[in-house]
Order: C-alpha cells, then sequence, then structure tokens
C-alpha cells in the first residue's frame, strides 16, 4: 500500500514532487563557529537524504541575530551563511531533490547571553517560559522574562522573514517554510497564553493571527506564494504554549492560510511528543488534519510518529497529501528508498541528534550497504 499511496506525484505550489516522502526540519546543531553557518559537512547530510523529485525542509534557520536561541543553529542573514547554504542546496539538487528553509525567530526561547548586546530576548509579552533553557555556553539557566515588542518594532520582524526568504533563494532554496509552530516567535502571538497585548497584535483571535498573516502575505509577495509553505502544530503545549479559545483559533487561522494558495500547510498532530522516544502516541489527541483539510484547501504535509504503513493511510483517507519524516530520517538517509522496498528501518540514536560531528549525522548506513554488510 505504501507504494502505491506514497509515491505517486503530487504538486505543491511551484513543485512537482515524485513521491510524498518529505524529510521533516530537524534542528542537528552542526553549524560552523564563529557565525553559525553551514558547512561540507552539513551539505553531506542533506546531499545524502536527498531523492529525485522529493522534498527536504531544512532545520529551522535563524533570520537575524536576535532570533537566535540555541547554540550551533545556523542562519540565514550573513553572505557567508548564504554560500554555505549553497553547499547543501547543491548537494540536494544534484541528486534531483527540492528543498525549502524553514526560517525561524524563536522569540523568548532564547538566553541574554545569546542576543546582541546581551539584550534580553524579545516576544509578544513579558512572560516567560517556565524551567530552564540553556545560555551560551551550554549551562541550564532558568528562562529569563523577555521584552514585550514595540509595535513598531513588528514591521522589521516581518521585514527580517522577507530578507531569509530572499537570502533563501539566493543561496539557492527552491522555497522557504515559515515556521509558526512549536511556541517559537510567530507561534508566541497566536496563543493567548503568551500573547496578552492590547494593541492590532493582540486580544481577538484575528489580531493575534495578524502578525503570521503579515510575514506569510510579506514573504509570498516577495518570493511568490507557491513557493512558501507555513507549519503550525494545533494543541501543541511545549514551551508552555496555551489558549483559551481553541478550535476557533485554528479554523480561523487555517482558512486565512488557504486564501493566500500558499504551496502548502505543514501540521504536526498533537498525538506526539517528539521529544521522548518511549511515550505512546496519545490517540485521544485531535486529528488536525482531518479537521482543517476543508478550511485550508490545498496541500497538507502532516508530521507526528507516522511509520510507513500509517503515512499511506493518512495519504489515502484524503486529509494529508504528504507524510513528513523525523526520526526515522535522521536514521535513514535513503528512507524513500526503504519504504518504497518495503526494506527494515535503522534505529536512530537519540544521544547523537544535537551537536557533534559525523557521528549520528552521516554515518547512518545506506541500504545497499546494509545488505552487504
Amino acid at each position: 500500500m505504501a507504494q502505491e499511496t506514497l509515491f505517486t506525484p503530487l504538486q505543491l505550489g511551484a513543485l512537482t514532487l515524485k513521491h510524498r516522502v518529505v524529510m521533516a526540519p530537524l534542528t542537528r546543531m552542526r553549524a560552523k563557529q564563529p557565525g553559525d553557518v553551514p558547512h561540507q559537512l552539513n551539505a553531506e547530510y542533506y546531499g545524502q537524504r536527498a531523492s529525485t523529485g522529493g522534498l527536504q525542509i531544512s532545520e529551522a534557520t535563524d533570520i537575524t541575530p536576535q532570533a537566535h536561541g540555541y547554540r550551533w543553529v545556523p542562519g540565514i542573514y550573513s553572505e557567508e551563511q548564504i554560500a554555505g547554504w549553497r553547499l547543501a542546496t547543491d548537494a540536494v539538487h544534484a541528486k534531483g531533490g527540492y528543498f525549502f528553509n524553514q526560517i525561524w525567530h524563536v522569540g523568548r526561547v532564547s538566553h541574554s547571553t545569546m542576543q546582541p548586546q546581551g539584550a534580553l530576548p524579545v516576544a509578544p509579552s513579558a512572560i516567560a517560559v517556565s524551567g530552564d533553557h540553556m545560555d551560551a555556553q551550554g549551562n541550564a539557566v532558568p528562562f529569563e522574562t523577555p521584552r514585550a515588542l514595540e509595535t513598531a518594532e513588528i514591521a522589521a520582524i516581518i521585514g527580517d522573514f522577507v530578507q531569509a526568504a530572499r537570502n533563501s533563494r539566493r543561496a539557492g532554496f527552491d522555497g522557504v517554510e515559515i515556521h509558526g509552530a512549536n511556541g517559537y516567535l510567530l507561534d508566541q502571538f497566536l496563543h493567548d497564553g503568551s500573547n496578552q497585548r492590547i494593541d492590532d497584535y493582540g486580544g481577538s483571535i484575528e489580531n493575534r493571527s495578524r502578525l503570521l498573516l503579515e510575514v506569510v502575505d510579506a514573504v509570498a509577495a516577495e518570493i511568490g506564494a507557491g513557493r512558501v509553505g507555513v507549519r503550525l502544530s494545533p494543541w501543541s503545549g511545549i514551551l508552555d504554549m496555551k489558549d483559551s479559545t481553541g478550535l476557533a483559533l485554528w479554523e480561523y487561522v487555517t482558512a486565512e492560510l488557504g486564501k493566500r494558495n500558499i504551496a502548502y500547510l505543514h501540521l504536526i498532530e498533537p498525538r506526539a511528543d517528539f521529544t521522548n522516544d518511549e511515550k505512546p502516541l496519545d490517540m485521544d489527541a485531535p486529528d488536525v488534519a482531518a479537521l482543517f483539510k476543508k478550511a485550508f484547501g490545498g496541500p497538507i504535509i502532516s508530521a507526528g510518529g507516522f511509520l510507513p504503513e500509517t503515512a499511506a493511510a493518512a495519504v489515502a483517507s484524503g486529509n494529508s497529501d504528504a507524510i513528513a519524516f523525523g526520526r526515522p530520517f535522521i536514521a535513514n538517509p535513503d528512507l524513500p528508498e526503504r519504504i518504497r522496498r518495503g526494506a527494515p528501518l535503522n534505529r536512530h540514536n537519540r544521544a547523537t541528534f544535537y551537536g557533534g560531528g559525523a557521528e549520528g549525522y552521516t554515518d547512518y548506513p545506506f541500504l545497499v550497504a546494509a545488505q552487504a554488510a
């Protein structure tokens, strides 16, 4: 069934995919220092996972130094970073693949030691995340209370996303995915638990959605709507995300995005916990692809604990058009081919997910190598 369902063509905006096995955005923290610059090791990693007519979405990429919140994460704001990303996009294109850059601003999920001039992280409102984060030296420290953005500063944030999209195209990316998920800046604006503003960007659902939609409109005007995707994580509680309006928020956001004719909407199913390998899927969680497919109206990429068989079933249902795999793609550079053949999958090693070098990054065996061993 996977062969029949997942390996049929799909039009995503400006792209014509040959199959529906998508590589999800995966933070790996291996940019070259100083400067958070992509380099040859990153190009090898992405090139390994490219496939003819397949789509990869890059790890989340800082749009500015202010957007930075994790060590060794790449950026897309300097000339050196643009040139470094060109190594990776060339490697993906050489194998006939497509490559979108996920552009993000972490907002309050940062620390003053990572911010320009040691400033506080910015956010919709001065509300801290509970628990600990890492500072620039890798020490666990309590989250700081962020500084609330002034209304007059928001236009510059939108401009930063536009410049990141422009730089991504210069670096050879086929398009960008705007990161509106997982508790980062655009998601912080969406939720009334983190957004208690009283200006045009707070209060009502329409106001809280304004920044995301203005970013989408501005980026689409710059590079074309057919080269823009958006990622959302409805009902995720990660990083203290909570909202009192529930379904109404997501119905509004997905319908508004649908009016913009973007390439795709990438939805994270809340049933899965990507921070834990042992916790079972929560089958009582909402099925967000089923809930919002009609409201959005365009192609839906679904992510969240899928296996080849469940991925095929999701596409066959008509609610999902493609499936983004995360951990399976880390451990299986040739994941689409393994799924096509019904071959066994390598097991990932969580200890090597973040930071380091080639181990757990570019040394997972390909199917041919595994069969020869």
